[in-house]
């Protein structure tokens, strides 16, 4: 068994103090490290993996990782081992669902290395031992702060424990909010872990502190920018809402703790997920005023998020679309629409964002036409985002610094680095500055390459040419609502005559299939929710979503520009050239750690911190700290006594208190005691083997094993198969072809989520699977499983407008589809779930007093002679487009997958084909399935 090896003598990449501190922890013992978000948490990664990969003879997991990291991971293994010339050094494997088969990965493991598993393929392989927990050097776990109970990550520690207690297990975290909330939230997090040491290193940690102010700090600019009066009051009368909005939530009797229900909280980024997760256990008994009002909070946040991030005509267009999604369906009444609209702050809101743009009202069917010219009677105000001038000043008086000082200083770019919160701000930046400049009077000129320049800059010619955008926007965007308006008058008229023929009975209108809005039509009906006209309501609402693609700040992507074509390669060079690193300016939005990645690219002089975010700012006190002969100036932007700088501070208060309570907790913490199978009492192991299976006269039989359940593949996607494991019960990953769990040689289980459960009634999956298990096992079971702390019900209690959950889902009953299956198979049992927790207790109970199934036979069954039980090598999501088609059952799919390639195959053969594969009258279906259009013409 590989064991921890000592210190190797590689060279890493840790200049700082609390870098190297951090590394000599990791290679001395486990711990889960907890670091402040920009102090390079992926760094300190790197190098632990590579002090491992130069050894070489080492199999190292890592779990948790994205794709990103994993790029990241990869090349700062390959430029380790370059510099150090490991000659043993593997680099990074990749191991995900496209990857290699079952004998691929088996040889890769067997070779060793670092490797980057997919957390689904690796609790698989674990439990197949395709993968030897006890040949495993080491489990690096990322972004710890996921790993609760019922997590797969969870699940593969827990595996990884308990058949190997030698190698080292280490854990990583940039994130310690989540590690406050709950009861003794640090200790069930190692609890989970399997850990017994944290390791705590705040921005205010000594060695932190000393690491990036001891040495020459990076100059900071802090620029305070005053907003308009318009955004101030748009600000007020937002929050004015939010206030309104809580307080309406407090009013209502649900029973919970509302003391963090305060407008501070709401400005935070999670509050409404916060609100709807406290709220989701009551959900079926919650008002539909209520859930309109937390709806809501979310749409006031993005309105506060876009006033200080679009610029005013597409901040007004934004709105455009918001009261528009929001107008009650035809045939309702008020009570429908959303309460924050009726405020007096609400028409504050929107008459001030059109006063921003302009004064005036445009002639009815009036546009700017080629001319470019506006109606007569508007009169444009366009006003500029305060920022903008901000910048520019910034960026002048960058230029004199860089003409005043000429020369190379130290080892930085001249570059200019601007920093922007998403990509629709950077878009909106480059057009700025690529416009600034332009006299709007000299439109013409400019399109013809032409470019008038002024003294002062200016955004006059882009908001003008927004300006223009916008009103054929909103002529089409009228034309489109109101013909949509009378397209829903007609099919609600149709849905009142139920014995008429013109309505949609049974079915959606025709080409309607988004998802229903609760209760925002039960008025039309009398307070009856009437599934059809539940989802031509929210027709509107759907259309409407499919335009807010158009609001954000991309018109200078679709701007008209000269394009340059080259007729041959050979004269490429003449068109394109390097970039002269002292004259770039880069618009870069901010991501994560990868901002390291571009502080280091770019080696810029100059930051402009155009949005504030507290991790970057420590990501350039590390970057300023880990290189000497780099300078570097920042500006850091904001808006004075907005919700962007009260976000920040709390951001900041927040991540301090976390920390304070994190060290707090750690002090009075005692020693934590990881359970696992082979520590429990060896009396209590003995009695879980007992089988209480009475056999010939009532003798008890015991076993050498514990109970064991097989389990299908996909259904690792849960979190049953971790609580499974966790009851002392061996799971086997097989793939299934009849259920996804087998108990005893006669109970096989066909587990269902609400949504599965509506998809496979839609698509007639269940019934065929249903058919399938009574023909194989005596005693086949439905399991209906409902998510943890979410509502136990397919029905609301109250009598106010809502609907219900089988009417937001499929126009059709769902109680009625299952009595219908029931009906049809009066055999199949069907068991009611309010959580996995309750589902693995359900289970030990079937399980008592009977045998233990046998994994070959449960593969076994259902398979037609001559397949492969253990080929794991098709493609799900084909398979479950396939069954979807008519005629297609569990038995034609397992032919035509093992015969024909792929779906273009299967659309393109004859109907004779088909005939021979899956018989006569399947083929047939399959055939019209594929051909309709054809045979219809």
């Amino acid at each position: 068994m590989p064991s921890e090896t000592p210190k190797p003598p590689v060279k890493l990449s840790l200049p700082l103090e609390y870098q190297q501190d951090l590394f000599q922890e990791l290679r001395s013992e486990d711990e889960l490290v907890i670091l402040a978000r920009g102090l390079g948490l992926l760094r300190v990664v790197t190098n632990l993996l590579h002090s491992y990969d130069a050894v070489g003879n080492n199999l190292v997991v890592i779990v948790g990782a994205d794709d990103r990291e994993n790029g990241w991971i990869g090349e700062a293994l390959a430029e380790h081992a370059a510099i150090s010339r490991a000659p043993a050094a593997r680099g990074l494997s990749q191991v995900n669902t496209d990857m290699m088969s079952v004998g691929t990965r088996e040889k890769m493991y067997s070779n060793g290395g670092i490797f980057s598993i997919t957390s689904r393929i690796l609790v698989v392989d674990l439990l197949s031992k395709l993968l030897n927990p006890e040949t495993v050097t080491g489990l690096v776990v990322l972004h710890s702060e996921r790993i609760v109970a019922t997590s797969i990550e969870a699940f593969i520690i827990r595996i990884y424990r308990q058949m190997n207690k030698s190698s080292f297990l280490k854990a990583f975290s940039d994130n310690p909010e989540p590690f406050t909330t709950g009861f003794a939230p640090l200790a069930s997090m190692m609890r989970n872990l399997f850990l017994r040491k944290p390791s705590l290193w705040p921005r205010f940690h000594v060695t932190v502190a000393k690491s990036l102010e001891g040495r020459k700090k990076a100059e900071v600019i802090e620029l305070e920018v005053p907003m308009t009066d318009g955004m101030r009051d748009i600000q007020n009368a937002i929050l004015e809402c939010v206030e309104v909005s809580i307080s309406e939530l407090r009013k209502a009797d649900t029973g919970l703790e509302l003391d963090d229900w305060t407008l501070d909280s709401a400005l935070h980024r999670s509050f409404d997920i916060i609100v709807r997760r406290q709220l989701d256990p009551i959900w079926h008994r919650v008002s539909y005023r209520t859930r309109q009002i937390v709806n809501d909070l979310s749409v006031l946040r993005s309105v506060l998020h876009a006033l200080l991030t679009y610029d005013a005509v597409s901040f007004n267009k934004y709105l455009d679309t918001i009261l528009a999604a929001h107008q009650p369906p035809p045939g309702s009444n008020r009570h429908n629409q959303s309460p924050w609209l009726f405020l007096d702050a609400a028409n504050t809101i929107f008459e001030t964002a059109k006063r921003r743009v302009y004064t005036g009202k445009p002639i009815d069917g009036q546009a700017p036409g080629a001319s470019r010219a506006l109606p007569d009677p508007l009169r444009p105000v366009l006003e500029e985002q305060p920022k903008w001038a901000l910048l520019a000043d910034i960026l002048e008086e960058i230029e004199r610094d860089a003409y005043f000082n000429p020369g190379v200083r130290d080892d930085s770019n001249g570059t200019i680095l601007i920093m922007c919160s998403d990509e629709g701000t950077c878009r909106q930046l480059r057009e700025y500055l690529q416009n600034m400049h332009v006299q709007p009077l000299q439109a013409e000129k400019v399109d013809e390459g032409e470019k008038e320049f002024e003294p002062k800059p200016s955004a006059s010619f882009m908001m003008r040419r927004r300006l223009r955008t916008y009103l054929n926007w909103k002529r089409e965007f009228a034309r489109v609502s109101a013909s949509l308006f009378t397209e829903n008058q007609k099919v609600l008229e149709g849905f009142t005559d139920q014995r008429g023929t013109n309505g949609y009975r049974g079915k959606a209108p025709p080409n309607k299939r988004r998802r229903v809005r609760g209760g925002s039509a039960a008025a039309a009906c009398g307070g009856r929710p009437v599934s059809g006209s539940l989802q031509v309501a929210e027709d509107k609402e759907s259309q409407v979503a499919s335009l807010l693609a158009d609001i954000q700040p991309t018109d200078a992507v679709s701007a008209p520009k000269d394009e340059v074509v080259v007729d041959s390669l050979d004269d490429m060079e003449d068109y394109f050239e390097l970039y002269e690193m002292n004259d770039l300016v880069v618009v870069h939005p901010y991501d994560g750690d990868m901002d390291e990645h571009v502080l280091e690219e770019v080696r810029p002089r100059y930051i402009i911190m155009y949005e504030p975010d507290s991790a970057f700012i420590r990501r350039v006190e590390v970057y300023r700290s880990s290189h000497d002969d780099r300078n570097v100036r920042v500006y850091f932007m904001y808006y004075g006594g907005s919700v962007e700088e009260q976000r920040y501070l709390s951001a900041v208060r927040r991540e301090k208190d976390a920390f304070t309570r994190l060290i707090k907790e750690k002090g009075n913490m005692a020693v934590t005691i990881t359970l696992d199978g082979a520590a429990a009492d060896p009396q209590e192991q003995f009695l879980r083997t007992v089988n209480t299976r009475i056999a010939g006269g009532g003798r008890l039989a015991a076993t050498s094993e514990p109970p064991r359940i097989v389990v299908d593949v996909r259904e690792f996607r849960s979190s049953l198969p971790s609580l499974i494991h966790g009851r002392s019960n061996i799971v086997i990953p097989c793939m299934l072809t009849v259920a996804d769990y087998v108990l005893t040689p006669n109970i096989c289980v066909e587990r269902k989520s609400v949504r599965d459960l509506i998809s496979s009634f839609k698509n007639g999956r269940l019934f065929n699977q249903a058919e399938t298990m009574l023909q194989h096992y005596k005693y086949p079971m439905l399991l209906i499983e409902f998510e943890q702390n979410k509502s136990f019900t397919l029905d609301t209690f109250g009598t106010d407008h809502t609907t219900t959950l089988s009417t937001a889902f499929n126009p059709q009953d769902l109680q009625s589809k299952i009595a219908l299956l029931t009906l049809a198979f009066p055999r199949l049992k069907i068991i009611w779930s309010s959580s996995p927790y309750q589902t693995a207790e359900i289970f030990d109970e079937l399980k008592k007093q009977q045998e233990e199934p046998d994994p070959i036979k449960a593969v076994q069954i259902g398979l037609i002679a001559g397949e492969d039980p253990s080929d794991q090598s098709f493609n799900q999501t084909p398979q479950d487009m396939l069954r979807a088609v008519p005629g297609m059952t569990e038995k034609n799919l397992s032919r035509i997958t093992l015969e024909v390639g792929s779906i273009a195959e299967v659309s393109n053969m004859t109907e004779e084909e088909l005939d021979v594969l899956i018989g006569k009258e399947a083929g047939r279906q399959v055939y019209r399935f594929f051909n309709r259009s054809v045979l219809d013409e």
